[in-house]
């Protein structure tokens, strides 16, 4: 029986929920927009005058379909080039889903999602649907087909995961924007001191450029060896410029929530670095470079107002 136009304005009202969950669940926004429009392509297909909660049953197709992906996924980043991280989405994308309290915040951050890469496909199904969207233990449990205890145990298992990860506290966005101020400075002076004063002695850099764009295929590790890579990093010369593919103006903004440097050349952007700014100072630096993984930002971009750079190097 074919969708009536209710039935397609009813999927599309639960669509940008979708998105979000499937975001969350797989860390890029272009497999996300492929498992909703599987899900869609399902709900065309069933009968869904049969259907009593159609968003608990487009819910439940997304997960699964995500938890499939998932799998496939872990098997593919193995032969992945380099490090792998997650598609940034730059402020008021819709994807980023709902941000009403601390916890839906927390779960779309850049640290988050790289951290959910550790676990299970399950355990980010239950981390995700809780904490994220506030589904009872209950309707997890019917999602994926287990028991409400089970729910239950690898929610706090996940839970433990993720936090274990996450040892420091992070700070209120006014301080956090002046810390990022404040690493430009230092990271254009040419020095490596003040770099390293800014960071915590663990800190690391990591870069995804997943064998297109070159990125060490190792983090680097501890203050003074991320601080003097920083440095070289905004250090201008014609070898840099040739790489970037011309001048490259850098903004401060938000990407997943979280103060963010954004590297644009004409228009496009080249690179978004996520810092992770916490009360002892900055504890990590994730830069995606991977031209695959910023066209959705680049889109975004072009359609916003972004003012002036805070300056332009190389």
């Amino acid at each position: 029986m074919p969708l009536t136009v209710q039935d397609v304005e009813r999927f599309e009202a639960s669509r940008p929920r979708l998105e979000a969950i499937a975001y969350r669940l797989l860390g890029s926004a272009s497999e996300a927009e492929d498992a909703v429009q599987d899900t869609f392509l399902r709900w065309q297909a069933t009968d869904v005058d049969r259907i009593e909660v159609p968003e608990a049953w487009l819910t439940k197709v997304l997960t699964n379909l995500c938890l499939t992906q998932l799998t496939s996924a872990r098997a593919r980043r193995e032969t992945y080039v380099g490090q792998w991280l997650p598609e940034p989405l730059l402020a008021g994308d819709p994807m980023l889903g709902p941000a009403d309290t601390v916890e839906q915040r927390d779960s779309v951050s850049y640290a988050v999602l790289t951290l959910m890469e550790r676990l299970s496909p399950n355990e980010r199904a239950v981390y995700v649907l809780r904490e994220a969207f506030g589904y009872p233990h209950r309707e997890i449990a019917e999602i994926l087909d287990i028991t409400e205890a089970a729910a239950q145990q690898i929610f706090h298992r996940a839970k433990k995961h993720v936090a274990d990860g996450r040892t420091r506290t992070e700070i209120d966005e006014a301080t956090a924007r002046r810390i990022v101020e404040e690493f430009l400075a230092a990271a254009t002076s040419g020095r490596t001191e003040p770099l390293v004063r800014l960071l915590t002695e663990d800190a690391v850099a990591i870069g995804d450029g997943g064998g297109k764009v070159p990125a060490r295929a190792k983090a680097f590790e501890g203050a003074l060896a991320v601080a003097k890579f920083m440095r070289g990093l905004f250090k201008p010369g014609l070898a840099q410029r040739a790489l970037a593919g011309g001048r490259v103006d850098v903004y401060a903004t938000h990407a997943n929530g979280s103060s963010a440097l954004l590297a644009v050349v004409e228009g496009r952007i080249i690179g978004v670095i996520c810092p992770e700014i916490t009360a002892e100072g900055i504890a990590a630096f994730r830069s995606q470079v991977n031209p695959d993984k910023l066209e959705r930002a680049t889109r975004r971009w072009a359609a916003s107002d972004h003012g002036e750079p805070l300056f332009s190097a190389f």
